[in-house]
């Protein structure tokens, strides 16, 4: 009986060191290095305004202002080099100037945030990115559906009063 509880042993162990080599010399092809996606990367290029809308922070009432004031006159185009970093941003139309016309922009992080807060535009008014001109929040960010929204948010005293939300698409888009 012991001899019979051996040979077992011996034999299980035999098919597990043979199993193990010949799945060790299996090689898996995983492709070449392909940088990760930045935020950079997916709000990069021109965008238009699809709406507006004007929120009262403090009595929490909103209003769309696509219609009105030429809002939808609004374009942005966000450049970015050649490794998909940001670069400058111009804003053109007619609409109301809530951002600066021009300058340059960055990504507070380059990833989406682990934490879950959502991602931070800087818009710059220099170019040595001393003047920090705007921040605008990232509610959307484009993916499968191409529609970049932000939120610019006005404060005094700390305290939030009033809020933009642009809901823009790619400039293609409408053409």
């Amino acid at each position: 009986m012991k001899a019979f509880k051996t040979i077992h042993a011996f034999l299980l162990f035999s098919l597990l060191v043979t199993g193990l080599c010949l799945t060790a010399c299996n090689d898996t092809e995983d492709g070449s290095y392909v940088a990760p996606i930045t935020l950079g990367e997916k709000i990069n290029g021109k965008w238009v305004l699809s709406s507006m809308k004007q929120v009262d922070e403090i009595a929490a009432k909103d209003i769309d202002l696509s219609g009105q004031l030429d809002f939808m006159s609004f374009n942005i185009d966000l450049q970015a080099d050649a490794e998909n970093n940001p670069t400058t941003f111009s804003v053109t139309g007619n609409a109301p100037a809530l951002l600066p016309a021009s300058g340059n922009w960055e990504m507070e992080h380059p990833f989406t945030n682990s934490d879950g807060t959502p991602a931070r535009i800087f818009l710059y008014s220099g170019s040595d990115k001393s003047q920090k001109a705007a921040v605008l929040t990232v509610t959307a960010t484009p993916g499968a559906n191409r529609i970049l929204e932000f939120k610019l948010t006005r404060k005094q005293k700390g305290q939030a009063f009033v809020s933009y939300i642009y809901n823009l698409v790619p400039a293609t888009a409408n053409k």
